[in-house]
């Protein structure tokens, strides 16, 4: 994906946190399809209309709480592909890169201008062009976090693994250095 064009949903509120975002009696699966029906199920102003979207605005800190990756499988499965916003929790970000979520970071005043843009127009777009990092909505312009790359989510854990397979050549320089603390060339008798 190098281009995520869609109207956004507004969910302008600071630390939501996971338990707000999938509600813990939901955590009995390990099946990804169908949390997304359980989307802020709880939570009045979170159960915005969330249909036709693929963005969705939120405050700061974004996903904090308990580390559960149901909350991004539920913003998946609901069809969210991105959240903007001008901080995540540490985990719920890795977490989403893992899950084939975008969580796009902007800055606190482009943040405000993103928000007083869809404001002004309930069908106002948002485009993500992920190649060269920038966002457009209306009249605003802005560039988000080098941090806020899709991933290749072809397997569980891709991303991670690309990165240490890039680090190879790396890694056996430093191991070559390196008396190993046990032995595993001797045989155990």
């Amino acid at each position: 994906m190098t281009i995520l064009e869609s109207r956004a949903t507004l969910l302008p509120v600071d630390n939501i946190d996971t338990d707000r975002i999938i509600p813990a009696r939901f955590l009995t699966t390990t099946n990804r399809t169908g949390l997304g029906r359980h989307l802020f199920e709880d939570w009045a102003e979170g159960s915005a209309a969330l249909s036709n979207t693929s963005i969705l605005v939120a405050g700061h800190n974004f996903g904090c709480g308990s580390s559960r990756e149901h909350a991004v499988w539920a913003l998946v499965d609901r069809g969210i592909r991105a959240v903007i916003s001008t901080g995540f929790a540490d985990i719920f970000h890795a977490n989403a890169l893992r899950n084939g979520l975008v969580p796009v970071i902007v800055d606190e005043d482009d943040h405000a201008r993103l928000v007083s843009q869809i404001e002004a127009s309930f069908d106002q777009r948002v485009v993500l062009n992920f190649e060269t990092r920038h966002l457009r909505c209306g009249s605003l312009e802005a560039a988000f976090s080098a941090a806020s790359t899709p991933t290749d989510q072809a397997t569980p854990g891709g991303a991670e693994l690309d990165l240490l397979l890039q680090q190879v050549n790396d890694i056996q320089r430093y191991e070559a250095n390196r008396q190993p603390r046990v032995d595993t060339r001797k045989e155990i008798r």
